[in-house]
């Protein structure tokens, strides 16, 4: 690995949302980007545009690829990982942020088996064996003869707090965001001997496509004091979070989540 070379990372499902958040956020500290996408091209080159426009703004030089990969299906994460070998020739850093929500937002004694496990290979699989791909080639890496003494390669899992506040018409949703939490833990136990830190950031309710059909509830809940910032969370504040990590902010952490979610999780009286 070059020292010259910026670092690079894959983010899965960045065309839009929160994964385009983190993108803008990468790419303005100087990283590399493969922009994964699942079916929304157009947004996906939109995000690799603006991405380029937003090193530039700080004055890097960074490249952002697109890649089409269904990250629920085996043969489209080795083509995905493949695309970052062939394209920048390393990795150091990989965002599993790819996610759908409930589909049909079924309750849950009327939920689908069929709906159950699309979302699960998703939002569950998809990670699960994205990481193990991305850790082998961290090891291989780190092998290797000439590698940089300062790569400190990473992982990141974008979660929810759903994976701890239920919604019972969500319960599919929810159940693969709190294992995701536990996925952290056992890459994180795995992965420490060689210096890999794996780390769940957890959002809260962000402002993206996904959220935009009940706005106005949130509007009135976060005006009441859902939160205690009384704000919708933005994509970029989980980039923000994402570059803390990046950035080596946490040397001594690993496992651990991170609630990007304007104070949440804290329980009130």
């Amino acid at each position: 690995m070059a020292m010259a070379d910026n670092p690079a990372v894959i983010i899965t499902g960045a065309s839009r949302g929160i994964g385009r958040g983190i993108a803008l956020e990468l790419a303005r500290s100087g990283f590399d980007l493969i922009i994964n996408y699942a079916g929304h091209e157009q947004a996906a080159r939109q995000t690799a545009q603006d991405c380029v426009k937003a090193g530039a703004a700080d004055g890097r030089v960074v490249r952002a690829e697109i890649v089409q990969a269904d990250v629920g299906k085996g043969s489209d994460r080795e083509r995905l990982i493949d695309a970052a070998r062939q394209t920048f020739g390393r990795l150091n850093l990989l965002i599993n942020n790819a996610g759908i929500t409930s589909i049909n937002r079924r309750d849950v004694l009327e939920a689908r088996e069929d709906e159950f496990d699309a979302l699960m290979a998703i939002n569950l699989k998809g990670p699960y064996f994205l990481s193990q791909l991305a850790a082998n080639w961290f090891l291989e890496q780190k092998s290797d003869a000439h590698s940089d003494p300062r790569f400190h390669p990473r992982i990141v899992n974008i979660s929810s707090i759903s994976g701890y506040a239920v919604s019972t018409n969500r319960g599919d949703y929810c159940m693969a965001k709190a294992a995701l939490g536990m996925m952290t833990k056992v890459y994180a136990a795995r992965l420490a001997e060689h210096g890999i830190t794996v780390h769940e950031i957890c959002p809260g309710v962000i402002d993206s496509d996904m959220t935009a059909p009940v706005k106005e509830k949130y509007d009135q809940l976060f005006a009441d004091g859902f939160t205690p910032i009384r704000r919708w969370g933005q994509p970029e504040d989980v980039g923000r979070a994402v570059v803390g990590i990046a950035q080596g902010y946490l040397p001594y952490s690993t496992g651990e989540t991170i609630h990007v979610d304007g104070g949440f999780h804290v329980r009130r009286l």
